[in-house]
């Protein structure tokens, strides 16, 4: 019943990813109106630390992001929220496509924490939803080859149909990290510009930072664990730069943009969907609890 620091203490709302209509403005709001279809980024910044005010203002200690202990999340039938954290959709994007944004936004800030471009050459370490983002992303930035790499193969089939370059079926056996990096490079015609490690685990991270050409980068995305025994002075005698991301900035008119153009194109990721009973909220819970061919599953509230 946590996450990081982050420790659920009394019963709480959960959910962060998220889009709807406004059904009411504040006094002072001038950029809303009611019927407007919006997508929510959220995390509510105090505006006054340094990080704020430096522009890094998702690094603010003071942040209240929905769904983070304590503040209740937005799987709800109504919020409350910033009238500038609220982002108008074009006609041409659902308010499905909308919620994605939010997922979206930790790839396009990974892309641009790491710099890619149309020369750079990517790897992806676990094929999860953000791994399935991060490489949408990447690819939008320019990214002209992109192998991921999952212990499990219906993730990869699913990253191939979304267009990555080549998939690598790997183990959860750090004795077998020299081999799969052989099979990366392979795949990849080259040693690799930049990794994403979408996991964060010792055997990822080892991965990543093996697989990773002399002076290219590695960004860790994913934490599922909070300490981890990686071979880091050999990384750093090769100059690889390890680089880390947390939720995201400035990332909301970027991503509705790439999803009006067609650039990226999340609803493949939408997998399953339930309406906001309680009979299928259980189920949409099991159903995501499972795995298997579930990517996304959405609410229609």
């Amino acid at each position: 019943m946590r996450c990081a620091n982050f420790v659920v203490k009394k019963p709480m709302v959960i959910g962060h990813e998220c889009a709807g209509v406004v059904e009411e403005v504040g006094s002072q709001v001038k950029s809303l109106t009611v019927g407007d279809r919006v997508a929510l980024e959220p995390g509510i910044s105090c505006g006054r630390c340094n990080s704020c005010r430096v522009g890094r203002y998702n690094l603010c200690s003071e942040m209240k992001f929905f769904g983070s202990p304590p503040t209740n999340g937005s799987l709800a039938t109504m919020v409350l929220h910033p009238a500038n954290l609220c982002f108008k959709l074009p006609d041409n994007v659902s308010l499905e496509e909308g919620a994605m944004c939010e997922p979206l936004s930790v790839g396009v800030h990974a892309c641009r924490r790491a710099n890619i471009g149309p020369e750079t050459k990517v790897l992806i370490v676990g094929a999860g939803p953000i791994g399935l983002v991060s490489m949408l992303a990447a690819r939008a930035f320019g990214a002209p080859k992109i192998v991921m790499v999952d212990i499990d193969d219906c993730r990869l089939s699913f990253a191939k149909k979304l267009g990555a370059d080549g998939t690598i079926l790997a183990s959860t056996k750090i004795e077998d990290v020299q081999d799969e990096v052989i099979q990366i490079e392979n795949a990849i015609g080259a040693r690799v510009d930049v990794s994403f490690d979408c996991v964060g685990v010792d055997k990822t991270m080892t991965t990543a930072l093996s697989a990773t050409r002399a002076g290219g980068k590695v960004c860790l995305v994913g934490l599922a664990q909070s300490q981890m025994s990686i071979p880091l002075t050999p990384a750093a005698a090769r100059e690889v730069d390890v680089i880390g991301i947390f939720r995201y900035r400035n990332t909301w008119p970027l991503c509705i943009d790439f999803l009006r153009t067609g650039k990226i194109d999340v609803k493949p990721l939408i997998t399953h969907r339930f309406s906001f009973s309680q009979q299928d909220v259980e189920k949409a819970f099991e159903t995501t609890a499972r795995g298997g061919n579930a990517i996304k599953v959405m609410f229609n509230l």
